[in-house]
């Protein structure tokens, strides 16, 4: 299909890079402005599973006894880093295959002045915020469902923020490629099978370096990109009292593996969403 650029290119760099800018900056309002008025209904969608993920598993079980009081500290990095990676994965996945349905929604946006690529980092970065926020909505109420275990470094956000972004760009990218990859009908099948061992291979529940015991199963840990995240907020978030006794990946290798992950999936999420918008 042609997509239908503005006749006038511009010449210069400076021109090219304003433009896409404004072209996004209008495109992100849009979609914000959609959001905002669905606010409610997008926590709603978002939030519910991991908090009660973090109720069963942080609150509950410790109480009667079957998991250890620090269940919930070692948790609460994990079901952050889940609760962006799945919200960005969605908020790019589900919409793009639609556009890309039957009734080509996507050519509305494709007929701007803009690149196919522009309109593809628009997606990335919008549904990188739905992430970063999911991710940041988390913190209160952990603090509530968790109550005297809530015990994290706060002070140390600084270094826990870099990484909650980096971790939606990459999971954004992923949502990108699985958009752009499964048609509408097989999107929900897509989710079933990507989701599961995305969760439970992530390390979301315990530390890297427990896996020791299955060396075959550490291994196939690092082919998730969940695993550096939740990692990675691990090092920045706990407590030192328990950092300090946990095998963990460690803030440096964890930060790699992200960035790693971020560049990989935004080059692979581009080009197949180039090849399936151009052919």
């Amino acid at each position: 299909m042609a997509v239908s650029i503005a006749e006038n290119q511009p010449q210069t760099l400076q021109e090219r890079a304003v433009l896409t800018f404004t072209a996004v900056l209008a495109m992100l309002q849009r979609d914000l402005h959609v959001m905002r008025r669905q606010f409610l209904a997008f926590l709603a969608q978002v939030l519910l599973q991991p908090i009660f993920f973090l109720f069963t598993l942080g609150t509950v079980l410790p109480a009667v006894g079957l998991a250890d009081t620090r269940m919930g500290v070692l948790l609460f990095p994990g079901i952050v880093a889940l609760s962006i990676t799945v919200t960005a994965i969605q908020g790019v996945a589900l919409p793009l295959a639609i556009e890309l349905g039957y009734l080509r929604e996507i050519e509305d946006r494709l007929l701007a002045p803009v690149t196919p690529g522009t309109v593809a980092l628009e997606k990335v970065i919008f549904a990188a915020l739905r992430g970063l926020i999911a991710g940041i909505v988390i913190f209160p109420l952990s603090f509530i469902v968790l109550g005297g275990q809530f015990n994290m470094r706060l002070d140390e956000l600084w270094l826990a923020f870099p990484m909650m972004t980096l971790t939606a760009l990459a999971a954004a990218s992923i949502g990108l490629l699985i958009g752009s990859f499964f048609k509408p009908d097989r999107i929900s099948l897509a989710f079933a099978l990507i989701f599961p061992p995305l969760i439970f291979t992530g390390c979301v529940q315990f530390p890297w370096g427990v896996l020791g015991a299955l060396k075959w199963f550490q291994i196939a840990t690092l082919l998730n990109p969940l695993t550096y995240a939740s990692e990675g907020l691990r090092s920045a978030l706990l407590p030192t009292s328990y950092a300090q006794h946990l095998p963990m990946l460690g803030l440096g290798w964890s930060t790699l593996g992200v960035v790693i992950c971020c560049i990989l999936a935004t080059f692979i999420g581009m080009r197949a969403f180039h090849k399936c918008v151009i052919g």
